[in-house]
């Protein structure tokens, strides 16, 4: 599925929240890609921005377009491969908020659904019990109004549009999710409504819990 209209935002151009040694920490805007796309009116993304000035940034994770909010590059190899590896070992946690179409009729629980690309879809996914992977999320209703409700969502899992999807199999799609959602819930907002609002790792080089945020951008 190609972008369509891709406006990515340039005020502001980049948002640092943390910057030291080993780490540069920012807030992406929605709308603006990660990395770079194919083609070449998809160049502009994050990765190019930050390399500009900080030429030895690498990603070492990636927010999806529409998702704005916390996202961590490294500024040496060192770093890179610490974050990596505690990313893949699942040591690091997460806490994104999103703004999802109704009111669900309990508090809290666990979406434990496994998920594998749409292929004919692609970039979409869907669940698939026999050949998906395993994805879990937890979920928790913080506020609601008569058409919506505030939802933290602790992914266990890392998979991609794992929240989007898991959202959608609880019955509540995300807000402005052009992928997922249904024109009632797509009509509600401009943009996705989900927000990556911390980030939680142990430092590459001092060894201690650091936790990085950024307030909820809708």
């Amino acid at each position: 599925m190609a972008l369509i209209n891709y406006d990515p935002p340039t005020s502001p151009y980049l948002d640092i929240l943390h910057r030291d040694e080993d780490l540069l920490v920012l807030n992406k805007q929605a709308g603006l890609l990660s990395v770079p796309g194919k083609a070449a009116e998809h160049k502009d993304c994050l990765q190019s921005r930050v390399q500009r000035v900080f030429p030895s940034a690498t990603v070492v994770h990636r927010l999806d377009m529409a998702t704005s909010g916390v996202i961590i590059f490294a500024l040496n190899k060192a770093a890179h491969v610490s974050v990596s590896q505690q990313l893949e070992k699942r040591q690091t946690s997460k806490r994104y908020f999103a703004r999802v179409f109704g009111v669900p009729s309990e508090q809290k629980g666990i979406i434990d659904l496994p998920l594998i690309c749409d292929w004919p879809n692609r970039p979409k996914q869907k669940i698939d019990h026999e050949h998906g992977k395993a994805s879990q999320t937890h979920w928790q209703v913080i506020d609601h109004d008569a058409h919506s409700s505030l939802i933290e969502l602790t992914p266990i899992t890392g998979r991609s549009h794992q929240l989007r999807v898991h959202m959608v199999a609880l019955g509540h799609p995300i807000l402005g999710d052009r992928l997922y959602a249904h024109e009632h819930a797509l009509a509600l907002s401009p943009r996705l409504c989900l927000h990556a609002y911390s980030h939680q790792i142990t430092h590459p080089a001092s060894g201690r819990a650091i936790e990085f945020s950024c307030e909820i951008s809708f």
